[in-house]
């Protein structure tokens, strides 16, 4: 384990020369890499990119409320994230009078922003290697044993008490499938208020239609601000806050682009599998995925009409219906795209060169049947991990009133240790909050309809064995309960019974058939998956890690990186187009002009507002122009998954020239598998986003907050 550092390092020094487009490499080894990056076009030096001694570019890097990127760019913490990054803020904030989703919002001073105390912004204060601590105490031998990783955890636990405090958290991730660990101290600020954002004509302009694909024409961003107390520290939101002041912000680059040019995007991937085994990848592309692909096109059929034909529906659905489209339409591409490549085939070549050469050193015994475990494993716990996939997507994604109505649990079933807790009325007001919000956002007819198309098809994927008891016979009959009789899908009923709860009141709840159906399914999941299915993955676990450190201690040639984990990440390349299919080739850019050859007002997909089509017809674009064109997107070559949403495409100056927001279809199977010759991330122009804030939404005092490079 101690030579794995050095290894790494060997992987870059040997590999300068190689194109370096595939990875997602840690800020903190800049150093390792930041030649090959010169030999892109960068101009920054290692300390301007990462450095915990001064200001760096990682100062203006946040990650979105857990899930996205966003990045500063003015010296009043004014932060830019994709629409859809902010799309739940958005949705929260519209309503029939403000419908903010149709029509957009710009507010004209501070004092308009619209408040999302639920949100936060997380910095990364820094990032440490502390692999040697985390295995003090365990040998070699013991890295893989159940001792060995109780003795990992307590040296974990030691670590982090030791560097957190009250505002900074200190947490340890495993890198390289538990080869190494690095610490990364972040500090969270919870104060974030919607500054602006461009109508869904424009942050969603596309719709489902364009959803992974290239060329694209969507001004997917939207503008929130950072606010912290008088000292610059985080608070909750409060009236009396003032904009935070960052250490670093994103200049924006006004500058005329050309094929070819260094693109660098810093951020926080989210998740990547690329050392999954053959039957494990096959496994994915033959069953899990397509049955996940199958649930959800079932719900999107009952969702979307429903949203073209109501106002008020499309408002409350909006944001549902795009988290359930986006990986729908996702899976698709990866299954194409992993076919198209042949990464089964790969597979079984990499295999038969990885086990052929741990047979040449005696010292590399150990990895010469580790592929074959890892394989044997997968195919003896298939269906637990099938069955785990099946009840995610159908308890978390499928009828809504599902997860909803589990939420009563602990108040119908555990009333008498709440009470004697003191916690009964802090769980009663979390449940009328819950409810209201709930309530907002619900149609009971939409849920009805989605819970008769998928409870079918999740009983007929499984195993008899691993649902509940009753439930293939009955789901119908208890289904009509929940959606006539039920209490908890009652607000007016839930809310009366809530405000004047007492034991009489749990005791009815045990009886509600939407949260006897919502208890049975989960408890079947406990009792028949869920054990199984850790077995299985604590197992995998352990293989995977004598894998991977046989990649790093045979093949220290081999430019070996970490998947994603949801850590700040660098991945560089440069702007460029691709031609992924015989007799296509892809320009790397796309204009305003693309935006009216697919205007259709009968689409809901590819409908403008009339001040667009005005803007349009006038060509009133400013100073925004490229050789006559507005550049509405680009594509480039950076290696980027879910997570990096949101995050900055940056310039050879370490000057913002446009935010990630998707990869071309042809690319979605890089979370497994990366083809540098097709993988193109896609970006909107930083030059379309300011013409849209600028002339579009009228808010000129905001660009005025930004600084521009001519």
């Amino acid at each position: 384990m101690k030579k794995i550092a050095l290894l790494i390092f060997l992987c870059f020094s040997l590999n300068n020369y190689t194109k370096a487009v595939e990875g997602m490499w840690i800020p903190s080894l800049i150093e390792m890499f930041h030649s090959d990056m010169q030999t892109y076009g960068l101009k920054l030096s290692p300390e301007d990119i990462y450095s915990t001694n001064k200001a760096s570019l990682k100062d203006a890097i946040v990650q979105f409320n857990g899930g996205c990127t966003a990045e500063i760019v003015s010296e009043q913490g004014l932060l830019l994230t994709n629409h859809h990054c902010g799309f739940d803020a958005i949705q929260r904030h519209s309503s029939l009078e403000n419908d903010y989703l149709k029509n957009g919002f710009w507010s004209k001073s501070q004092s308009e922003e619209l408040a999302c105390p639920w949100m936060r912004v997380t910095f990364v204060k820094e990032i440490r290697d502390v692999t040697k601590e985390v295995f003090q105490g365990i040998s070699e031998m013991d890295l893989s044993t159940d001792e060995g990783m109780d003795i990992i955890n307590k040296n974990i636990m030691m670590l982090e008490r030791a560097e957190s405090t009250n505002s900074i958290q200190a947490k340890i991730k495993p890198f390289n499938m538990g080869n190494q660990y690095y610490m990364l101290i972040t500090e969270d600020y919870n104060d974030i208020r919607l500054v602006g954002t461009p109508p869904s004509a424009i942050g969603k302009y596309g719709g489902d239609t364009d959803n992974w694909v290239w060329p694209r024409h969507t001004g997917d961003f939207a503008v929130f601000r950072i606010y912290a107390d008088k000292d610059n520290n985080s608070a909750k939101f409060n009236e009396s806050n003032i904009p935070y002041k960052p250490d670093h912000f994103l200049p924006i680059s006004l500058k005329n682009k050309t094929e070819g040019d260094f693109t660098m995007i810093y951020g926080f991937p989210g998740h990547t599998d690329q050392h999954y085994s053959y039957y494990k990848l096959k496994f994915y592309m033959e069953k899990e995925r397509p049955s996940r692909i199958k649930m959800r096109q079932m719900s999107l059929d009952i969702i979307k009409p429903a949203m073209n034909k109501s106002d008020a529906i499309r408002i409350k659905y909006a944001s549902k219906q795009a988290r359930i489209a986006n990986a729908w339409k996702k899976w698709i591409g990866q299954i194409g795209g992993l076919n198209e490549l042949h990464a089964l085939e790969k597979k079984e070549k990499w295999a038969i060169e990885y086990m052929s050469k741990a047979m040449e050193k005696d010292e590399w015994f150990m990895y010469q049947n580790v592929i074959n475990d890892l394989n044997k494993l997968q195919i003896a716990n298939s269906k637990y991990e099938f069955a785990r996939s099946m009840f995610i997507e159908y308890f978390y994604v499928g009828p809504e009133f599902l997860r909803y109505a589990h939420q009563f649990n602990n108040i119908a079933n555990k009333y008498s240790e709440l009470k004697t807790a003191g916690k009964l009325d802090q769980e009663i007001k979390k449940l009328i909050g819950s409810s209201k919000g709930f309530f907002k956002n619900y149609d009971g007819n939409i849920d009805h309809d989605i819970f008769k198309a998928l409870t079918p098809m999740y009983i007929s994927q499984l195993d008899p064995e691993l649902l509940p008891e009753g439930f293939k016979s009955n789901w119908s009959k208890n289904g009509e309960k929940v959606f006539c009789k039920s209490i908890i899908m009652n607000p007016e009923k839930i809310n009366a019974l809530l405000s004047n709860f007492n034991e009489k009141s749990s005791k009815k709840l045990q009886k509600d058939p939407a949260l006897m159906m919502a208890n049975d399914l989960f408890k079947s999941y406990v009792n028949n998956t869920s054990e199984a299915y850790s077995t299985f993955i604590e197992e995998e676990d352990r293989l995977m890690k004598i894998y991977v450190s046989g990649i790093l201690t045979m093949f220290p040639e081999k430019k070996t990186w970490a998947d994603a984990n949801s850590t700040m990440r660098i991945t560089y390349g440069k702007l460029e187009g691709s031609a992924p299919v015989d007799g296509m080739q892809y320009l790397h850019y796309s204009t305003i002009d693309g935006i009216m050859q697919k205007y259709d007002p009968e689409n809901p997909d590819f409908q403008l507002t009339e001040r667009f089509l005005e803007l349009y017809n006038k060509k009133d674009f400013g100073d925004y122009l490229q050789d006559g064109e507005l550049w509405v997107c680009f594509t480039a070559s950076n290696h980027t998954t879910g997570g990096n949403s949101g995050s900055p495409v940056i310039d050879a100056d370490g000057n913002l020239m446009g935010i990630n927001f998707d990869r071309s279809w042809e690319s979605t199977m890089s979370d497994f598998m990366f083809d540098e010759s097709r993988c193109r991330n896609i970006a909107i122009d930083s030059r379309y986003l300011l013409w849209v804030i600028d002339k579009y939404g009228k808010a000129g005092h905001l660009i005025k907050e930004m600084k521009l490079i001519r």
